[in-house]
């Protein structure tokens, strides 16, 4: 079995949009993963979810990875662009939508 940072690293590098979570799009376990798929919907992108309740090792990896505490996590195109907050930020300006149809 490979360690949490491998794993994070390729889901990462294999997803254009990806969203680590708690739950999943139809249940989310937390009021700032339910505004990022509500964000992610909205602007009908596709996008993959990892939740992060599923697994303890990928739940604190991720933290590690993007050395960023908090969940839920936004990557696009392999980048790592934030939590809910400054999603929400970047929607409202519109730098999402561009970051996302670029992606």
């Amino acid at each position: 079995m490979t360690d949490p940072s491998s794993r994070i690293d390729q889901l990462v590098k294999a997803n254009d949009v990806l969203l680590f979570m708690k739950g999943s799009p139809l249940f989310p376990q937390c009021g700032f993963s339910s505004r990022a798929i509500q964000i992610l919907d909205h602007l009908e992108v596709p996008f993959e979810t990892v939740d992060v309740l599923q697994d303890q090792e990928i739940r604190q990896g991720i933290k590690v990875y993007s050395d960023w505490p908090t969940i839920p996590q936004l990557y696009v195109r392999g980048e790592f662009v934030g939590g809910s907050d400054i999603m929400i930020e970047m929607f409202e300006s519109g730098e999402l939508k561009q970051l996302l149809d670029a992606a």
